[in-house]
């Protein structure tokens, strides 16, 4: 792949984590008891996706592989809340695929314009002002920020465009893109010319355009790894319509039937979906054609297979308009260009709760306990959805937390405090 193109990459993806809530009481001349002011942390910051259209590659993913989002800050006294961490924006280029790293399953389509929030920033902790009851008017705790969440994930650019140019290299896909759309692609007379994708947009009339990307030259094995095609292949899976861009001139001494199923052999191959694309077969180079049979049984073969096909000279501009009003014309007739749905669906981390927790009991009978396992626990809970608490509950059974409890003597009706959940035991 050519170093100035990057259409995958992998990055690590971390959420701040909440400031820690503070233990604090209110301090004021001729007020006996002011009683606890303790104020929250902070929400750590967020890793958000959003789509930059300046964008045309991952390159900017090259060299930086971790994000990381800054941390929710502490509370203060007088019942300040900590500062939230800001959040880290992640821009992208418009069609690229966000996949988990481990499933490869697709997390989100970054085509559409809204941002994506991939990553949540951690809760902050509670100060102790949220602890007073009655009978405890004088909490001397408060609770620890929580993590925020982290990914690996794998960016994959797929393009977001109508029409695909497909056929061997060095065929006239390039100088057909020049011509129909301001499009710029370095145009030679040699193999690989093009090593990236190009995009152009192609005006049809007032109100009708679309897009049309030039794919790099596939050649034989490509869908094997062959070539510069295995690489870009993944460009046209969005595709509504290709056009097979097919050299008849007989310059090279090609076979024309013989590339036309070279190349479809390869898109079968690497997706049978994708070969099923409408296909408009463009005969180019007619201007400087050597042998009128060439064109003529590349006409018979498309025609047997139902294809349409037309004569064209993208160098001389000859029958380019008439290529693109019937692209147009097939493209008023097509789906939408596909957006891919989520597939990954989160799952509980797996919890090493060997390590022990931190237990300790209140003057007022509260039980305290903490432990960094515990933390990252509670930052993957749901506490409004019943089958996460389930989880939750079965973790702690597990871990034998439970037990340690009650041969501390624990209660039933003692109150047990995790970061910012509260519960009464019940045995």
């Amino acid at each position: 792949m050519a170093a100035s193109f990057i259409d995958k990459a992998r990055i690590t993806v971390q959420a701040g984590s909440g400031g820690n809530g503070v233990v604090a009481f209110h301090r004021e001349k001729y007020v006996a008891a002011g009683g606890p002011d303790g104020g929250d942390g902070g929400r750590g910051g967020s890793i958000i996706l959003v789509v930059d259209d300046n964008m045309s590659t991952l390159m900017d993913f090259r060299y930086k592989r971790k994000y990381v989002a800054p941390n929710g800050g502490d509370g203060q006294g007088k019942r300040k809340s900590g500062r939230d961490g800001e959040n880290l924006t992640i821009r992208v280029p418009r069609g690229t695929l966000v996949r988990d790293a481990e499933t490869n399953e697709i997390i989100q389509d970054m085509s559409g314009s809204q941002p994506f929030v991939l990553c949540k920033g951690g809760r902050g902790g509670w100060g102790n002002m949220h602890f007073a009851t009655p009978t405890r008017q004088a909490p001397r705790f408060a609770k620890a920020g929580l993590p925020g969440e982290s990914h690996d994930v794998i960016l994959e650019l797929k393009l977001l465009a109508d029409v695909g140019l497909i056929g061997f290299p060095n065929v006239g896909k390039s100088t057909l893109l020049s011509v129909v759309s301001k499009a710029q692609p370095k145009i030679a007379n040699y193999h690989f010319t093009t090593l990236f994708p190009n995009l152009g947009v192609v005006w049809v009339d007032d109100g009708v355009s679309f897009v049309m990307a030039d794919i790099p030259g596939i050649i034989e094995g490509a869908s094997e790894g062959a070539g510069l095609g295995h690489d870009f292949l993944r460009h046209i899976d969005r595709c509504r319509l290709l056009i097979h861009v097919v050299d008849v001139s007989g310059s090279e001494g090609r076979d024309p039937v013989a590339d036309f199923e070279a190349i479809n052999a390869e898109l079968r191959q690497y997706s049978p979906e994708l070969a099923g694309r409408p296909q408009i077969v463009a005969a180019n180079k007619v201007d400087i054609l050597e042998n009128p049979e060439n064109l003529q049984r590349l006409r018979t073969h498309t025609e047997a297979l139902g294809l349409p096909l037309l004569e064209i000279s993208a160098a001389a501009h000859q029958g380019v308009r008439q290529l693109v009003n019937r692209a147009a014309g097939l493209l008023s007739t097509l789906p939408p260009v596909t957006v891919y749905e989520p597939e990954y669906v989160p799952r509980p981390p797996v919890m090493d709760a060997s390590a022990p927790l931190d237990i300790r009991r209140t003057d007022d009978g509260t039980w305290l306990i903490e432990g960094p396992w515990l933390r990252r626990l509670m930052g993957n809970v749901n506490f409004a959805d019943y089958e996460s608490r389930m989880w939750f509950d079965k973790t702690l059974r597990e871990s034998g937390l439970f037990q340690q409890l009650e041969e501390l003597g624990i209660q039933d009706g003692d109150t047990v405090s995790l970061y910012d959940w509260e519960f009464e035991y019940q045995r």
